[in-house]
């Protein structure tokens, strides 16, 4: 995106951000030197401002770009900086607010809405850098799920000493392209780290043969399917179409489970009592631990969203 570059207002629409300092109303001030147009959405609006920062190889990356891309993501908190990905020789923005990562080569990137943003899975690996393991299985599983990129494209850009590389392919190792949003993709997890075996979007037929449903999940060795709810969940019409459904798993011998986001949030240990009873095996409460240990750590947690900000904040503008 150029100075010139023009919103969807027309051909004579003004640009959506300039340098300098202009004195139309029209502009509001991002950061010195850069303002956009008052009428953008504000998060929008910034990025085309930054944009002009950077030349014309550099891009947007991390979470920037998986923003762009709308990747499943965790809460994101505020005071989260702007990620560019920069030339060794490039000049860096000396402004707060954003964060940059220098690079030997040119970074790929695709243009979102004519901003420049690092392509699928250079994004992920600027993720890896910042994210811990719980936040990066999110956003795997969201691109293996869309079909963003395979696990080949992945692990061609983990190589050693990339920043971001092993925490990557940690969260490969973990990750499955079968959960269908990030809540389902942490009650995978839960359950995985619990040590209790399941099967993403098992698909339950009757004596027959004839498809039932398809669950969340599918706990292995057991008549038992543990699934989120999430609020979608909750109104009249999605009601009466969950309980008929309900009904039909029944009569097929399934037991079926729903959790919420508070459950896998603030009582995980519920949901390990009950998938424990669902396999047969002695409940023991200490087994939560690794999963509180990773969810304390991410960015579903206010925890995990101050150690964020800590770890970003420690790198400045680097």
């Amino acid at each position: 995106m150029t100075s010139g570059a023009r919103n969807d207002q027309g051909a004579h629409a003004r640009p959506r951000a300039v340098r300098g300092r202009p004195r139309l109303k029209a502009y509001v001030r991002e950061t010195r030197g850069a303002h956009r147009l008052a009428e953008l959405d504000d998060e929008l609006g910034a990025l085309h401002a930054w944009q002009l920062l950077m030349s014309d190889h550099n891009c947007f990356t991390a979470l920037t770009s998986a923003r762009m891309r709308r990747f499943w993501l965790p809460p994101i908190p505020g005071g989260t900086p702007v990620f560019m990905a920069m030339g060794l020789d490039d000049p860096r923005p000396m402004r707060s607010g954003v964060l940059t990562s220098r690079h030997t080569r040119v970074i790929g990137f695709d243009e979102i809405d004519d901003l420049r943003c690092a392509d699928v899975v250079e994004t992920l690996l600027a993720c890896g850098r910042w994210l811990c393991l719980l936040d990066m299985v999110v956003l795997v599983d969201c691109v293996l799920h869309l079909g963003l990129a395979t696990p080949d494209d992945i692990e061609e850009v983990i190589r050693p000493r990339r920043p971001g590389a092993r925490r990557l392919r940690e969260a490969l190792t973990l990750a499955d392209g079968r959960s269908e949003s990030a809540f389902e993709t942490l009650l995978r997890l839960l359950h995985v780290w619990c040590g209790i075996d399941v099967v993403p979007q098992h698909e339950v037929v009757d004596a027959d043969g004839v498809l039932v449903a398809r669950v969340d999940l599918w706990l292995t060795g057991s008549d038992s399917a543990h699934e989120y709810d999430g609020d979608e969940h909750e109104t009249a019409a999605r009601r009466v179409k969950d309980r008929r459904r309900d009904r039909k798993l029944d009569r097929a011998g399934v037991v079926r489970r729903g959790f919420t986001s508070g459950d896998l949030l603030h009582r995980p240990v519920t949901i390990l009592e009950d998938a424990d009873r669902a396999v047969g095996r002695p409940h023991d409460p200490a087994r939560i631990r690794v999963w509180t240990s990773h969810l304390r750590n991410s960015l579903f947690t206010p925890s995990g969203q101050a150690a964020f900000l800590r770890r970003v904040a420690g790198k400045g503008g680097g």
